[in-house]
């Protein structure tokens, strides 16, 4: 299996912030056949490197004997500073053991080792990118499902010169030739030390998982796999959460870990403590505040973001925070502390904008002409007669 980054990158819009996401592609073809592998992801780090790799065996459903890549950090490292050697890192080589397969690299500035994907990366440019170019994608789910789609056409629909598909010669000649799955795919481990906040809930990778509260402030250890995240208290497995992925700052918030008062609070950080702290500013910032308040599963858990918004943005600059709450409110975007600064940023340079320039006053001395025309019924013009002495007071 010759496998490689596809050069060109496809768009992922966030609904939520508007940010732009380079999707990158992965490809990986088995060069007998020609059968084609392509999966986004939105970067190409170790974790997005090694489940592409369990992606693609579970795709051709089995394992090949060799797996050819290029050399990117992700998968090899140098031994020695300055050595041209570069060997199969770590984690790379786990998951080549899982699967019971063998990592060759490609030689550098040898295309030959990998022409296969070189020509699947130029395959995947045009009748995939280039066909959904024009499409707009707000997740790598719907992107990687339209994907598919292309490649199901690629693989299955289109006759090379033998007239045969990709598919056709894969299913006849090369299937039975793959080594079996294992029972389990190979899930990448990766392992933290965590401090849980004060609102009993512990950051990983800015997503944020609640552990019971009687735990806030207490050093956890946490285990993050591609689809769970498991914290545990010394040895001990405290709870497990599926992770979190997509924009910043969600929440995983299991019933059994708030406590007793963040369920009905009446204290002084509460709804109403923030939306008359709200109303002395204006009405878009109440709407913006009871927008971030219903937002979330727990109510308690919006109370940071609108006491950063009213103490961090609104303090000093209110008139600015209710004209960002309105432009918000404008656009229906949803609310948060990063688009409110970045909002009230944009106001305060268009307050600070020079003014339009002006010429500077000529020093050349202006004459006026006055143009008179008979044909303007509203002016009477005195002939030459009327200033014209009499001669009686010669």
């Amino acid at each position: 299996m010759l496998i490689d980054w596809a050069g060109d990158t496809m768009d992922v819009v966030d609904t939520i912030t508007g940010e732009v996401v380079k999707a990158i592609l992965f490809v990986a073809v088995l060069p007998f056949s020609g059968l084609m592998f392509c999966r986004a992801y939105a970067d190409m780090k170790a974790p997005a490197w090694l489940d592409a790799h369990v992606q693609a065996f579970a795709f051709f459903g089995g394992v090949t004997q060799i797996v050819v890549p290029d050399n990117p950090t992700t998968s090899t490292h140098q031994t020695h500073k300055g050595d041209a050697e570069r060997v199969v890192n770590a984690r790379y080589q786990q998951l080549a053991g899982h699967y019971q397969t063998a990592i060759v690299l490609a030689r550098v500035k040898k295309p030959r080792d990998k022409a296969a994907a070189e020509n699947a990366v130029n395959v995947v440019n045009k009748p995939v990118i280039g066909y959904l170019e024009d499409d707009v994608f707000t997740t790598l789910g719907e992107m990687n499902a339209a994907i598919e789609e292309r490649m199901r056409k690629i693989n299955h629909d289109i006759r090379r010169a033998d007239d045969t598909t990709r598919w056709e010669r894969f299913d006849a000649e090369e299937r039975e030739l793959l080594a079996p799955l294992p029972d389990a795919g190979f899930e990448d481990v990766e392992w933290k030390e965590l401090k849980a906040a004060r609102n009993y809930h512990v950051t990983a990778d800015t997503q944020r998982y609640s552990v019971p509260f009687g735990l806030a402030g207490k050093l956890l250890r946490v285990r993050l796999t591609s689809s769970r995240v498991t914290v545990f208290d010394g040895h001990e497995s405290i709870c497990e959460h599926p992770r979190l992925t997509g924009h910043k700052g969600q929440y995983s918030t299991l019933p059994d870990h708030v406590p007793p008062q963040h369920r009905d609070i009446d204290g002084q950080w509460s709804r109403r403590w923030f939306t008359d702290r709200a109303r002395s500013v204006g009405p878009a910032t109440v709407t913006v505040i009871e927008q971030i308040l219903d937002s979330q599963a727990i109510e308690a858990q919006g109370y940071l973001s609108c006491q950063n918004i009213l103490d961090g943005l609104g303090k000093n600059n209110r008139e600015r925070l209710e004209a960002a709450c309105q432009e918000l409110v404008n656009r229906s975007a949803h609310p948060t502390y990063s688009t409110l600064k970045r909002l009230m940023a944009a106001i305060d340079s268009d307050a600070k904008k020079p003014r339009p320039m002006v010429p500077a006053a000529s020093t050349r001395k202006h004459v006026s002409t006055v143009v008179f025309h008979d044909t303007m019924p509203d002016v009477y013009v005195r002939d030459a007669s009327h200033y014209a002495r009499d001669e009686e007071s010669k």
